[in-house]
């Protein structure tokens, strides 16, 4: 499957469909990534602690809130994140689970997405998601979901399959950051999610997709870490870094003094309780500062 985001210019085009291309393509670029204008995400590098677990049930509508535990990814019965789940006091929580396209494409099999208040992917391989659920009434009752004001979590292969560009979504290696399955859900627009970040030393991964599509803004979430977005804007919590692929440079102690790399070489870390304008594509600093 091919990223649809990649647009070809053939000589047969009239001039004024080159003129919408190219201001398509800059739109991309000035606007970055937005998230849900209703509901919320919960992106976690993997590793998700009690926390992380806590700000989603919360955002769910607290603990009698239904939730939904998706576990595809890694084929698993999905028992371990119910459990999790209850161990914290959720009362409804139930499984989601096909590997077959067809059956998420029946309305009975899609039911229950229609009262959930919160969706939890569980890590694995993304691209199980993508064959899964991509096209189908899975995938758009996910989006009402949000349109509800609902929220959508997930950690590790649960993190990627949130963003519009499906980081390692090769079928054969995860090492391959552009592979066979190039589009994710989208829940998070123009935005490329990898997770693991430091803990397997992936911080110069994200360059492979960037090279390719620059448009996109690129997050690599570590372990223990998590970004809860709501709107256009998302917060760090957790004890990792997020780094953040804008084609800017950040650093609390400024960066005038600073012999910094080319602008496709830039990247910068955020912590927990830093915030980040999506839209804009730019740090919100505390006021006062």
């Amino acid at each position: 499957m091919k990223y649809r985001g990649e647009l070809f210019l053939i000589p047969v085009l009239l001039t004024c469909l080159v003129f919408s291309v190219d201001e398509n393509l800059q739109a991309k670029e000035k606007t970055g990534g937005t998230g849900s204008s209703k509901g919320s995400l919960v992106i976690v590098g993997g590793g998700t602690t009690t926390p992380m677990l806590q700000r989603f049930i919360e955002l769910a509508g607290g603990v009698n809130a239904e939730i939904i535990v998706i576990p595809t990814a890694n084929g698993k019965d999905g028992s371990g994140d119910v459990n999790r789940f209850k161990k914290m006091g959720a009362t409804n929580v139930s499984v989601l689970h096909t590997i077959d396209p067809k059956v998420a494409d029946t309305d009975s099999f899609a039911a229950p997405l229609k009262s959930a208040n919160g969706v939890w992917f569980g890590g694995g391989r993304q691209w199980r998601l993508v064959d899964a659920y991509k096209g189908t009434k899975v995938e758009k009752m996910l989006r009402q979901v949000l349109e509800r004001g609902g929220v959508i979590g997930g950690s590790s292969a649960g993190a990627s399959i949130q963003g519009s560009y499906l980081a390692r979504g090769d079928t054969k290696n995860n090492q391959v950051m552009t592979g066979d399955h190039e589009e994710g859900f989208a829940f998070l627009k123009d935005v490329a999610i990898d997770q693991h970040h430091l803990a397997r030393n992936r911080h110069f991964d994200m360059f492979a997709i960037l090279k390719k599509y620059p448009h996109l803004l690129g997050l690599g979430i570590d372990e223990f870490t998590a970004i809860i977005v709501e709107g256009d804007k998302f917060q760090v919590m957790g004890d990792g870094y997020v780094a953040v692929y804008d084609g800017t440079f950040w650093s609390r102690e400024g960066s005038r003094l600073k012999e910094l790399p080319n602008k496709e070489s830039l990247f910068y870390f955020l912590r927990s309780g830093d915030r980040y304008d999506l839209s804009k594509k730019a740090v919100i600093m505390p006021k006062g500062k």
